[in-house]
């Protein structure tokens, strides 16, 4: 099950990289295992997966030592300041970066640690009233103060489209996305690049990466629709 989802999404990535002009590997699948055991965690690694997606802490903290070591893990959910200590040295990035009091507590703990780590600035597009992220118009500033902390490096964007019906209403957000990375990316602002848009989930990670995104989070496209009962 697991396996021929992989297989079906994976062929939907490449089918909208032709048909936007991009290389396939231009795009990396995350497999959303929130709520996921391990022994399906490790399905899907089997098949070659290796960038997953968790929402809490704990999660990961849990699942770190019943799985490979090569897994890459990306803390793709909203994450508390007194939490970050805890995952610093153990995620390849952090997506969900959403405020410069976030981003200097990663870097002081970073500097702890001794480590470096991948960042990449939250921006709800949408201007959803519940969602974390700051706004397009504060990105920019965010950007360039961030980038002045010491063991972060900024990598791109990251954003949570709203859940529509159609996966075309959300078009014009991840277009909106990639200009703003764009207009980033000319500043040329020291130790930032604007490589990663992480945008598109199971409901329309087509379109997103027709628009340019670099990183797709699935998860129910993959594992099936989550079970909250086994947290």
């Amino acid at each position: 099950m697991i396996k021929v989802n992989i297989e079906l999404v994976n062929k939907e990535i490449a089918a909208a990289c032709m048909k936007s002009g991009r290389e396939r590997d231009a795009v990396t699948l995350i497999a959303v295992s929130k709520t996921k055991p391990a022994e399906l965690i490790r399905e899907a690694y089997d098949t070659g997966v290796r960038d997953f997606g968790e929402n809490k802490v704990q999660e990961i903290m849990d699942k770190l030592p019943e799985l490979p070591s090569d897994i890459r893990w990306h803390m793709i959910g909203h994450l508390q300041r007194n939490k970050v200590k805890y995952i610093v040295d153990k995620v390849y990035m952090i997506h969900s970066v959403d405020s410069l009091r976030l981003a200097r507590t990663i870097s002081e703990e970073a500097l702890k640690k001794q480590t470096e780590v991948n960042i990449l600035i939250e921006v709800n597009m949408a201007g959803e009233e519940r969602k974390f992220g700051t706004t397009c118009e504060e990105a920019v500033s965010l950007v360039m103060e961030a980038a002045k902390l010491p063991a972060i490096h900024i990598k791109g964007l990251m954003t949570i489209a709203p859940f529509v019906e159609s996966p075309e209403e959300n078009r014009k957000y991840f277009q909106k996305m990639k200009q703003l990375a764009v207009d980033i990316g000319s500043k040329n602002i020291d130790n930032v690049s604007m490589n990663v848009l992480s945008m598109g989930m199971t409901g329309d990670y087509k379109v997103a990466v027709e628009e340019g995104s670099t990183y797709v989070r699935v998860g129910t496209g993959i594992f099936g629709e989550r079970n909250y009962n086994n947290m």
